[in-house]
């Protein structure tokens, strides 16, 4: 409702894109558990951080003026997506499983953090929004 009123800041906007990434690798990493002695099963990974350092990257700026245009310097929030991707090893051979059941957990347990981080930034960001329409002093 409030983006609605003030539009979405640029803050939130990052922390928007962020929790869907983080929430999509929890369940690529939930799947990629599930299937750790599926024979052939190739996990599954969420590629986010390196769309997201483009769009955020400095430098130099450019505006396409046609669509045949390439893209000229980052890109914009707008077009930052998370990429569910399969990971696969030419080393292996087929029908191998390539789940390591502890690297998953990590990740998983790191995924949790980096999410609760993000809902935290958010929510502390609305907050503030919410404190200065209502007329009202900002908690912590």
């Amino acid at each position: 409702m409030l983006d609605a009123l003030i539009g979405k800041s640029r803050k939130a906007e990052i922390l928007s894109k962020s929790l869907d990434a983080f929430m999509a690798r929890s369940r690529a990493i939930s799947s990629n558990i599930s299937n750790a002695t599926t024979p052939g099963y190739q996990k599954r990974e969420v590629a986010f951080e390196e769309s997201l350092s483009k769009a955020l990257s400095g430098g130099l700026k450019g505006t396409r003026t046609d669509s045949g245009h390439l893209q000229l310097g980052g890109g914009s929030l707008g077009a930052v997506k998370h990429e569910i991707v399969r990971s696969w090893d030419p080393t292996q051979p087929s029908g191998v499983n390539n789940v390591d059941i502890d690297q998953e957990m990590s990740d998983l347990a790191e995924t949790q953090i980096a999410y609760k981080f993000a809902l935290k930034r958010l929510s502390g960001h609305y907050d503030k929004i919410n404190a200065a329409v209502s007329l009202k002093p900002i908690q912590g």
